[in-house]
């Protein structure tokens, strides 16, 4: 039994975007480690988004447009971001970073309207 498009795309987005924020932000706990070294291991971290990534949205193409794929893909980035930063690199949200992201939201939404 397969995963229908519409549902296995934000799914292999959530994950990707699991393993893209590790690979963007992870080091940021660890700054004594030499740059050379983190991008290294970033990259074999990014290697795994990217597994996930293209065919996200090669399944999702079938059932909805490139934009609303990149938004979807934006939007699921705050929201793992945000889960991120607060839990993994313990740096509050504030009201503000709430807003903003309510505002890119809502315009997110737009995207999907017909």
């Amino acid at each position: 039994m397969s995963i229908p498009a519409v549902y296995a795309t934000p799914l292999l987005l959530v994950v990707s975007n699991m393993f893209m924020t590790v690979a963007w932000y992870g080091h940021l706990r660890f700054k004594t480690t030499a740059l050379f070294a983190v991008i290294l291991v970033s990259w074999g971290i990014a290697f795994f988004e990217y597994c996930l990534a293209v065919p996200a949205n090669r399944i999702g193409h079938t059932v909805y447009s490139a934009a609303q794929l990149k938004t979807m893909q934006e939007v699921i980035t705050l929201i793992v971001f945000s889960g991120f930063s607060v839990w993994v690199l313990k740096e509050p949200l504030g009201w503000n970073h709430l807003a903003g992201f309510a505002l890119i939201a809502a315009g997110a939404a737009l995207i999907f309207k017909p």
